[in-house]
């Protein structure tokens, strides 16, 4: 077989994992066969196996790709560069706005990937662990950075204004780290399930305000008006 360019073969590549992504949208990816991506590819099955040698391989690279694609680093490294100590309230104001603004960025399709994932790390974490030990510390999460970040934030924030958290910066981040979770799946379920009781009660832009809200109290500040 003659010798590819490299460019080839990452086009190759590329097309594999977008139509791993569009298979991703439509099914949890404990439920996804080789030969769902197969077929959606429109490829052989020894090419598939060419570029990769497991499904597992596929989601790895998958994951980097759209971490990689969806990078909040530089928003959040420029709202804490304008932020004020003494108006810290509003920088967590601020924070859940972005947040805001770049779930309806990326829109329900990636968000429900996002989902899935977290399926998978509850109903075969064994699997999930080893996925994730196969990625770098640059290919991480979006929210992983955010985490971390606004722990750093938070604990500066209470030193230096020397406030009286109602708990622990830890316990703050794990409640925020939850209602993450749960405003991306209330955004999905009410932009994807177009049912009278669910349509138009989840707000996205409302949740995270609620949540800074809620964060800010915790932390002993006084809330927005």
């Amino acid at each position: 077989m003659p010798k590819v360019s490299e460019e080839y073969y990452e086009k190759k590549r590329r097309e594999i994992i977008d139509a791993a992504y569009r298979v991703c949208t439509r099914k949890p990816i404990t439920s996804i066969e080789m030969k769902d991506i197969i077929a959606e590819a429109g490829f052989s099955h020894g090419v598939i196996y060419r570029y990769y040698k497991d499904l597992d391989e596929i989601f790895k690279d998958l994951i980097i790709t759209i971490n990689a694609e969806n990078k909040i680093d530089d928003r959040l490294n420029e709202i804490f560069t304008k932020s004020d100590m003494k108006y810290w309230e509003k920088t967590i104001y601020e924070i859940c706005g972005m947040l805001s603004d770049y779930m309806k960025e990326v829109g329900t399709d990636m968000l429900k990937v996002s989902i899935y994932g977290d399926m998978m790390a509850m109903s075969d974490p064994e699997r999930a662990m080893k996925i994730a030990s196969r990625l770098g510390k640059d290919e991480l999460s979006p929210l992983l950075y955010a985490t971390q970040a606004m722990d750093e934030y938070l604990t500066k924030v209470v030193k230096e204004n020397k406030l009286k958290p109602v708990t622990s910066v830890d316990e703050i981040i794990q409640f925020f780290i939850v209602n993450y979770h749960g405003i991306e799946s209330g955004y999905v379920l009410t932009e994807c399930f177009k049912a009278p009781h669910i349509e138009g009660k989840y707000k996205i832009d409302d949740m995270y305000r609620n949540l800074a809200t809620a964060v800010v109290l915790m932390l002993g500040g006084k809330a927005e008006k």
